[in-house]
C-alpha cells in the first residue's frame, strides 16, 4: 500500500471522544498534583525521599506534555478554543510556550526527512558528506551536539530551561508568539515565586527541578529514537514525499505497557505522523486494525538503545550510521 493512501484509511480514527479526552487529563493532572504534594510533605521527613517522589512524577509531567502536544494538534478536544487553553496552562508546567511550540512542531511535520529544510525542530543531522567537508572544529562541534552525554544530559536543561524563553526561529513571524513565550514566562516566574514563598529553595530544588528536568530528559529520548533510527530516510526536496517520510522516517517504538501508558502511545509515532489529529489514545485502534503497521520501522526498547551511536545519514547506503562505520567509507 503506498503511504499517501494511509491518510485516507486513517481519516476514521481522528475524532476525539469527550469523556475519555476528559478521563485521560484526568488521571494525569490528578496524579502529578497528588505526587507533588507528597513530595512536599516528605521534605519534612527527607529531602531525598521528597526527591524520590519528584522522580517518579516527571512520568506524569512528561505524559502532560503529550497532551499538550495533541492539543496543538487539535486532536484531544472538537472545540479548539478549550484545547488551546488546556495547551496553554500545561505549558506552563512544562515550561514550553503553546503558540510557539505548536508553530515549530507544526514545522517539523511538514519537513521531516527533508534534507533541504532541517534546522527546526529537529536533531541536527548531517550526511557523511557533508560532515568530511568540515574542518576540524566543525567535526568537532558536530560530535559534541551528537554526543549523549551532551544530547540527553545539557540540551534538554538548554531548550526546556532557556531556549523556550524566548520565539526563536520565530523572533519575527508575529507578536503572538511573543505574547505566548512572554505570558508562559510570567506564569513560570509567578508558579516558582509562590513555590519558594510558601516552601523555601528546598522545593525548587528537591522538586520541581528534578521533575521538570528529568521530564525534559525523557522527552529529548523520545523525540531522538522516532526519527534517529538506523532505517530511517533522508531526501532532498525533489525526491522528498511527506506520507513516505511519515511512515519511513519515523519509528514505531514498541515499549512495555507501563512506558506506552506513561508516554502516551507517542511511540506510534510512524502512525501520528501519517494522520497526526488521530488522538493519542486513538493509536492502539490503529495498529490493532492494521497489521502491518504494527511491524513497520519497529523498534524494541533494546533496540533503541543502539540509536545513540548513530550519527551521520549515508545517501548511498540510505542509513543512518555511526562515526566509525562512516570512516570506513570510501570517499
Amino acid at each position: 500500500m503506498q503511504p499517501s493512501e494511509w491518510t485516507r484509511i486513517l481519516a476514521k480514527y481522528r475524532e476525539p471522544i469527550l469523556s475519555r479526552s476528559v478521563f485521560e487529563l484526568s488521571v494525569t493532572i490528578l496524579p502529578f498534583l497528588a505526587l507533588w504534594a507528597l513530595a512536599w510533605w516528605s521534605l519534612q521527613i527527607s529531602p531525598w525521599l521528597a526527591l524520590a517522589f519528584a522522580v517518579l512524577n516527571a512520568g506524569f509531567l512528561m505524559r502532560l506534555f503529550m497532551i499538550q502536544h495533541d492539543c496543538g494538534h487539535g486532536s484531544f478536544l472538537k472545540n479548539r478554543q478549550v484545547g488551546d487553553w488546556v495547551g496553554r496552562v500545561i505549558g506552563v508546567l512544562t515550561l514550553t510556550p503553546y503558540e510557539t511550540w505548536r508553530r515549530t512542531h507544526a514545522i517539523h511535520h511538514s519537513s521531516t526527512g527533508n534534507l533541504d529544510r532541517r534546522g527546526i525542530g529537529d536533531v541536527p543531522t548531517l550526511t557523511v558528506q557533508e560532515y568530511r567537508a568540515k574542518g576540524f572544529f566543525g567535526r568537532l562541534g558536530y560530535r559534541i551536539v551528537r554526543n549523549p552525554v551532551f544530547l540527553f544530559g545539557i540540551v534538554p536543561f538548554f531548550m526546556f530551561f532557556l531556549h523556550n524563553r524566548l520565539p526563536v526561529g520565530l523572533m519575527r513571524s508575529g507578536r503572538k508568539y511573543w505574547i505566548s513565550a512572554m505570558g508562559t514566562n510570567l506564569s513560570i516566574a509567578v508558579l516558582l515565586t509562590g513555590l519558594f514563598w510558601l516552601g523555601g529553595w528546598q522545593v525548587i530544588l528537591f522538586i520541581y527541578l528534578p521533575t521538570t528536568l528529568l521530564a525534559a530528559m525523557a522527552g529529548m529520548w523520545l523525540f531522538f529514537v522516532q526519527h534517529q533510527f538506523e532505517d530511517t530516510i533522508w531526501d532532498q526536496e525533489a525526491d522528498w514525499n511527506v506520507q513516505e517520510a511519515a511512515l519511513h522516517g519515523s519509528s514505531f517504538y514498541d515499549l512495555p505497557g507501563v512506558l506506552r501508558w506513561m508516554t502516551a502511545n507517542i511511540g506510534m509515532h510512524h502512525v501520528h505522523h501519517l494522520a497526526s489529529r488521530i488522538p493519542f489514545y486513538r493509536l492502539s485502534e490503529v495498529l490493532r486494525d492494521h497489521d502491518i503497521l504494527a511491524h513497520t520501522q519497529r523498534l524494541t526498547l533494546r533496540d533503541s538503545l543502539g540509536c545513540a551511536r548513530l550519527h551521520l545519514w549515508d545517501e548511498k547506503s540510505r542509513k543512518l550510521l555511526s562515526f566509525s562505520d562512516a570512516r570506513l567509507l570510501p570517499a
